[in-house]
Parts: C-alpha cells; structure tokens; sequence
C-alpha cells in the first residue's frame, strides 16, 4: 500500500498542480485512500472552544475548497478538516495559470483569488452528516461592494453546518482583502461577525480569525488586542507570504501569488509565538506554514499552537505525513512525562519570539 501510494504522489507531482489537485480530489472522492489503520492514541485528544479533537492535526482551507471530500480526509487520520474558502457567490479566480510548485524548495506559489462553487454548494454537501470536525472558512467575493457584509452573510449562512468558523482576511490574491486587517477596519468587521453570530437561532460556533504572516511586529499588539475583545475564540496564523525568503528556485520566485510550503515556515512560526505571548496562552491558536515534517508539527506546538494545519507539506510528503506527525507528538509527550499536550504548548514561545524574521537573519 505504501508503495501504491508513493507511486501515486509521483505522478501527482509530474502533473499541472490544479490537474494533480482535481485528480486528488477525484481519487478521494471514489475511497481511493489510506485508512487510518488504529484509533488515535488517547494522549492526541483535545477539548477546545468545546470541540473534541481527536488529534491536533488539521487540513488547512485551499485543498476542500468545495467541501467534497471532508469525510474521506478525516478517514486519513486528520483530526479536524477546515474547508473553503467559501465566498457568498461562486466564482472563477484568477486567470491561469494561478498555481506553481518547487519540488527543491518544497514550496507552491499561488494566485488562485478564492475560487470556488459558492457557499450554497458547500452548505448542501456539508448539511450531510460528517463525523468529525470540519471548520468553514468564509471570505469575500471579489467584486463585493460591501466586504464586511459578505463576511456576517456568511456566518448566518454557513454555521448551521460548521463545527467552526473562520474570517479570512489574510489571503493575498483579492485585491485589498489584507487591508481588513488594520485595526479600524477589523473592529468593524469583527463587530459585524460577532453580531451576525450572536443572532443565529441554534448553536453558536467558534469564530477563528485568520491572519497574514507579513503583519508588521508593530502592529501585532493592537490587532491581537482587537481580536481578543471582539467576541472572537482563536486565531489562526498563519496565511500565504508575499516574501520570497528562503526560495532558491528564480522562477518560483517570480510569480505573483502567496508563497506557501516549508520557506514560509520560520517566519509562520516567529510570528506565532509572538501572538502566543502576546494573548498570554488565554486563546487558542492554530499554527499552520511550511509543516512538512514532524519535526516542523512539534515547532508549531512548542510555539504556541494547541491545534496545527498543513496542506502543501502533504504535496511533497504524502499521506504518511499524518502518522509519522502524530507519532512524534506523542513520543514528546513521553519524553516530557506528559499524558496530553498541554505542556508542550508554547514551551518554546519566548525562543521563537525573539528570533529575527529571515531576511534579517545572519
């Protein structure tokens, strides 16, 4: 099996990257698939925003734009699924070719701009039930008058089937989307959520808002502050980077787009120990850029994240990633005479902290 699967991820990889990816999506979709062969080890679970995890590791938004296949992942072995990003409308993207890969690097640029069938689409697929937790990312259709709008719509639209929800505004490929992070506009926004949220008639998901790892230190602290008193329950850092540090690969360098994969992974990781100090381990946070490797996961934890999400790590390790991350978790908690991941959490916040970001770095 596991060389039936190394062949296939080959031949993914020798293929366009959105072909490769519908191709995938196809082959989940018929259970074509490795099965997560044992129950998770008890040590994995965790009760956060009163949600059971039953292990931290996640599938970050981008791959289930659609919500198709969010079943099948969590028969992988996923511990949670966050599908979208979802926009009100449908909508194409932008022109491609919109996405590129470096096998070198272990990296992927990509302009995609929030393609997508529409959250009418998503909700039908989802409002089956799925056993586990599966997330929603919500953005904003790129031609919207009223962005802030798009996001409360939603919420009421989307949380009847969302274990969780998340604002995306740290994509880099709608035009001013980011500018949704500065302080004043994201009061506003958060304000609106939190109001579209407080008005649903059942249950109330989690809201997680997710931010852009290109956020200058200065302005951490009073975005964080926002995010704290707005209503909301966590923060997701981090999303795709305009930097092109770390690439060694010219042409990949080149293209326009967020840069994700295991380049994006220092600076991901500083800033999340940054906003770990910065809430004081009061909120949680999901780490995700550039973990391909178990080593990468544990970083992530260590730096303040209860939860982890990965996504271009799987293009480049496959689905054994998943096993061999949990494996090592759990061989860290052994080593730490821990029987869950509480202490692991943010135990190496401050070292991570108080690294310089990559280009500053000698």
């Amino acid at each position: 099996m596991n060389l039936l699967f190394g062949f296939g991820q080959s031949l993914l990889l020798s293929l366009d990257p959105e072909r490769a990816h519908e191709l995938t999506l196809k082959t989940l979709e018929l259970g074509i698939y490795p099965r997560r062969s044992a129950p998770d080890d008890a040590r994995l679970r965790q009760t956060l925003c009163g949600l059971d995890f039953p292990n931290p590791i996640g599938i970050a938004p981008g791959f289930d734009k659609n919500a198709r296949v969010a079943p099948a992942l969590l028969d992988m072995g996923f511990g949670f699924v966050e599908v979208g990003t979802l926009t009100p409308r449908p909508q194409n993207g932008n022109p491609a070719p919109r996405v590129f890969r470096s096998v070198e690097d272990h990296a992927v640029v990509n302009r995609l701009g929030f393609n997508n069938e529409g959250q009418a689409a998503a909700f039908e697929r989802l409002k089956k039930s799925v056993p586990g937790v599966v997330g929603v990312n919500l953005g904003a259709n790129k031609d919207s008058a009223d962005r802030v709008a798009d996001y409360a719509e939603g919420v009421t639209r989307m949380a009847p089937v969302a274990s969780y929800l998340t604002v995306n505004i740290s994509s880099p490929n709608t035009p001013g989307l980011r500018d949704l992070q500065a302080p004043q506009e994201l009061a506003t926004l958060l304000t609106k959520v939190v109001e579209a949220r407080s008005a649903l008639p059942g249950a109330q998901p989690p809201l997680f808002v997710k931010l852009a790892p290109d956020l200058a230190d200065a302005d951490l602290p009073e975005i964080v502050g926002i995010i704290q008193g707005s209503g909301a329950d966590g923060i997701i850092v981090s999303n795709t980077t305009l930097s092109r540090d770390g690439l060694t690969d010219a042409a990949l360098a080149g293209e326009t787009g967020g840069l994700s994969g295991r380049p994006l992974f220092a600076r991901s990781t500083r800033m999340l120990a940054r906003v770990y100090r910065l809430t004081a381990g009061t909120m949680p946070l999901i780490g995700v850029g550039g973990v391909d490797s178990p080593e990468a996961a544990l970083a992530k934890i260590e730096a303040g994240a209860s939860l982890v999400q990965l996504y271009t790590g799987l293009i480049f390790e496959g689905p054994g990633l998943i096993g061999r991350i949990k494996r090592c978790l759990v061989h860290a908690m052994v080593e730490a005479n821990a029987n869950t991941l509480t202490p692991l959490v943010g135990r190496r916040a401050e070292e991570w902290a108080l690294k310089p970001l990559p280009e500053t770095a000698e």
